[in-house]
């Protein structure tokens, strides 16, 4: 319960949202706007024009869940990599959450099963 995890798929909405907007409009969003199921199970990302604020949409067994944050200083940046794609990693997440600006990356491959 209340868990997130590099298990989940995670998606950014890419218009600029208001963040007055509560479960059902957000759920709204997600069928309209990412044409995916809000009930999958997999996170949706929010933020609003200054982008000062943002939204976590994520459902568990038995209902919604919204993770909400407000900066009362500087803003969230974006994945230098979201040219279009609407889709997030756990780290580019995480990263972006915590305001962690990576100037210079190299991912190196590894094996995938």
């Amino acid at each position: 319960m209340f868990s997130l995890s590099s298990s989940h798929s995670y998606f950014l909405y890419q218009g600029r949202c208001d963040m007055r907007k509560g479960f059902d409009g957000l759920c709204g969003l997600v069928s309209a706007e990412l044409d995916r199921n809000p009930t999958s199970g997999e996170v949706f990302v929010f933020l609003n024009r200054p982008r000062t604020h943002i939204k976590l949409l994520h459902w568990e067994n038995g209902g919604f869940v919204l993770y909400y944050k407000r900066l009362e200083k500087g803003t969230f940046s974006l994945p230098k990599a979201m040219d279009g794609h609407v889709s997030l990693s756990w780290a580019e997440l995480v990263l972006m959450v915590e305001g962690i600006q990576i100037q210079k990356s190299i991912q190196k491959t590894r094996f995938h099963i």
